[in-house]
């Protein structure tokens, strides 16, 4: 059976998750509650089979990506045939176009080249879907491609994923074009940032790249070269529940998705888990006279108000008379007596007792950190 090795991408540049993205990268962004965005491919990878995982690091920010990961544990990789790495760009160009996903595979090009698996499985940091690549990768040898891409068909492209990449193909599922979303069309084949190929012409494409512009990344790379190659590129669409988390708006959408019980069990089942880094923490408590419905509340959070509609995370406090609607709670924060919050994402450790509204207008997203409030 062929064996490949799995590469969770840095963040591209074209992501950008306003506020949360300020001081952490976009896989270390918590989702539903408990989870971050990383904890979703590295888990893909792990239950298919793949137990040789290089997360690659980059941007300004990496200290909360890196202290989540730690050694890979939690992911049940097999310590023995297996591990986790997490690997640099210690050359950070301060032009940010030329931070690529190319520069970071130039700069590690040594571990590239000492992987013994023949294929390599290659998935974003900032999407969220559940996909066994064992059954990609044997459709990739079987179709006889050169390149295998995954996409998701949307009938939304107009207004939502507006900072990824779409894809054309022909009835036999040959990639004809790869584009940015320009909202021209509602139904759109959206590229989800992960393909397989052999490592070798992995290498190959990382090294005719950097030698072609310093500014390219691969999935340009790609598009540049399709109808310009002899390789044989082809699509296979991926079905179930997909995300991707590449602005704050869809930030927001993806976790009011998953308060939908029929949506959250279609991306969360008992045979395919999402492993995380836990902690312990007492039950959440909620007081007398307050109400929590429809919402998902982490562990260790103390709750005396009203609660709708909401995602909150770990050891966060919402005070007596406090009203929490249709807003994104991180981790530690506190909500004071009296305080009203809807339609915000509000950011880990943040105090808001003296503001007695915060409330963005109906369709917005609003965000409130901590400096927000000093």
């Amino acid at each position: 059976m062929a064996k490949a090795f799995g590469i969770v991408t840095s963040t591209p540049r074209r992501v950008r998750v306003y506020g949360l993205q300020d001081f952490r990268s976009a896989g270390a962004i918590p989702l539903f509650g408990r989870y971050r965005v990383i904890d979703f491919p590295v888990s893909n990878l792990s239950n298919s089979g793949i137990d040789n995982i290089q997360v690659f690091i980059g941007g300004k920010y990496p200290r909360s990506l890196v202290d989540h990961l730690g050694t890979g544990r939690q992911y049940n990789i097999n310590s023995k045939r297996g591990r986790l790495q997490l690997l640099y760009c210690e050359e950070d160009s301060r032009n940010e176009a030329y931070n690529t996903d190319i520069a970071n595979y130039l700069a590690n090009r040594d571990y590239l080249e000492r992987m013994e698996e023949e294929y390599v499985v290659v998935t974003p940091c900032y999407m969220v879907f559940r996909q066994d690549f064992s059954d990609l990768l044997q459709q990739h040898i079987e179709s006889g491609a050169d390149i295998t891409m995954l996409y998701h068909k949307v009938s939304n492209a107009r207004d939502h994923f507006l900072n990824c990449r779409v894809m054309t193909l022909d009835d036999e599922q040959t990639v004809m074009s790869l584009s940015g979303n320009h909202a021209n069309k509602q139904s759109q084949n959206i590229f989800m940032d992960t393909y397989i190929m052999k490592r070798e012409l992995f290498l190959t494409l990382i090294d005719k790249t950097a030698a072609f512009s310093s500014a390219f990344s691969m999935s340009q790379m790609l598009e540049y070269r399709l109808g310009k190659t002899d390789l044989v590129i082809r699509g296979v669409q991926h079905k179930g529940y997909f995300a991707a988390i590449a602005d704050l708006d869809a930030y927001y959408e993806a976790n009011m998705e998953l308060l939908d019980q029929k949506t959250t069990r279609s991306l969360f089942t008992v045979d395919w888990p999402f492993y995380t880094t836990t902690t312990d923490a007492c039950p959440t408590t909620i007081m007398e006279g307050a109400t929590v419905k429809r919402s998902v509340v982490a562990d260790g959070s103390e709750i005396e108000g009203d609660v709708e509609n909401c995602v909150l995370g770990r050891g966060v406090k919402v005070g007596k008379g406090a009203v929490v609607k249709n807003s994104i709670i991180l981790s530690y924060v506190e909500i004071g007596p009296g305080v009203h919050v809807e339609n915000e994402v509000v950011d880990k450790w943040t105090r808001i007792t003296r503001t007695k509204e915060m409330t963005a207008p109906e369709g917005k997203t609003g965000f409130v950190r901590k400096s927000d409030l000093l």
